[in-house]
């Protein structure tokens, strides 16, 4: 029995460090994807932008332009229009490909479906609704999902130290330091109460 409650203790020391790994690559990654994604859609929307004037407008847009602007010819409202729809649909596009090609969304997805499950797997280990073993098998279905999120040194324990045994410790991890009460004798003892105080004198009277 006592032999199941480490291999348990175990078990959820590495789910909660699974997890904090997990935890760890969404604070970093989500920021920068949602970031990606607007600055794709503000290029593409620019790009739109530059070119529905003249498609829109035609040669006498062109005009209004030049007029505003005080040029000679209308030619470099063309080339001017052109080259800055020609620039942000380059960048729109080279956001989007690197998304697809780092395939940032799908990579988020799956972290964040596997921190919901190791967290639902860690409440029934918790609990005792689930043996050790088919919680191990859970683990791994799980990890599995998630191989490009890299372990961290450190993780988050939810629990005190002490209810993980040190030898218990995976290799890669640093063991969290053990509370050590004090050596008896180490404090100052409380000085022995005094004999108790005499009768208060009686009051005078008036």
């Amino acid at each position: 029995m006592a032999d199941d409650n480490q291999l348990r203790q175990d078990l959820l020391w590495r789910i909660e460090a699974r997890r904090a790994s997990v935890q760890a690559f969404l604070r970093a990654h989500r920021p920068r994807t949602r970031r990606r994604a607007t600055i794709t859609v503000v290029l593409s929307s620019m790009a739109a932008v530059f070119t529905a004037g003249p498609a829109f407008g035609g040669e006498p847009f062109a005009e209004t332009v030049q007029d505003m602007f005080g040029l000679t010819t209308d030619e470099p409202v063309w080339r001017v229009l052109c080259l800055l729809a020609l620039l942000v649909s380059v960048g729109a596009a080279v956001l989007t490909n690197l998304g697809k090609s780092q395939d940032d969304v799908a990579r988020l997805s799956s972290a964040e479906a596997a921190n919901a499950e190791l967290e639902g797997l860690a409440s029934l280990l918790q609990y005792g609704h689930l043996s050790v073993d088919d919680g191990v098998k859970l683990y791994q279905q799980y990890s599995v999902k998630i191989p490009f999120v890299d372990d961290q040194p450190q993780p988050v324990l939810h629990a005190s130290p002490q209810h993980y045994p040190p030898q218990h410790y995976p290799p890669q991890y640093y063991t969290p330091q053990q509370y050590t009460p004090p050596a008896p004798g180490h404090y100052v003892p409380p000085p022995a109460p005094g004999p108790p105080p005499g009768p208060y004198p009686p009051t005078p009277r008036r």
